[in-house]
């Protein structure tokens, strides 16, 4: 490819990590707009499939049941569209496409999944480690004054 091809793909993509995999049950919010107003929807579903992990535009099949009809969004993880995707559960799948599922009923498609526990950001755990010295520090001079 040519050094503009490569330059506008370098340009394109975002410091936004791709962890999802089949399998993971997810919340995409997008960004609506809606006449003159702008609105973020949730859309929570099933991770099908995953593709284009090393390209400049990697995209992400996500199913949902919806009032009994099956219902499925491709979505562009790099659109300015996409505020944030949240991972809710892993699922235990060997395959990495799970368009199987399409056939099956709900009741067929449970899977076992294990609970992801809220990601705390680096910020969070700084601030926790200043609270907790903050408190030894507290604790310490009531001690003090006691004596």
């Amino acid at each position: 490819m040519d050094k503009k091809t490569i330059e506008f793909n370098k340009n394109l993509r975002s410091n936004k990590k791709i962890d999802f995999k089949a399998g993971d049950v997810v919340e995409v919010y997008l960004k609506i707009k809606e006449g003159g107003k702008e609105r973020v929807q949730i859309f929570k579903g099933l991770v099908l499939a995953v593709k284009g992990k090393q390209s400049s535009s990697p995209t992400l099949t996500v199913r949902k049941v919806s009032h009994e009809v099956g219902v499925e969004m491709i979505i562009p993880i790099l659109s300015k569209n996409v505020e944030k995707i949240k991972l809710i559960k892993q699922a235990k799948v060997r395959r990495a496409k799970l368009y199987y599922i399409r056939e099956l009923t709900t009741k067929q498609s449970r899977m076992k999944y294990k609970e992801i526990k809220e990601f705390i950001k680096e910020e969070d755990t700084q601030k926790n480690t200043e609270e907790k010295q903050n408190d030894t520090e507290k604790i310490e001079e009531k001690e003090e004054g006691k004596k």
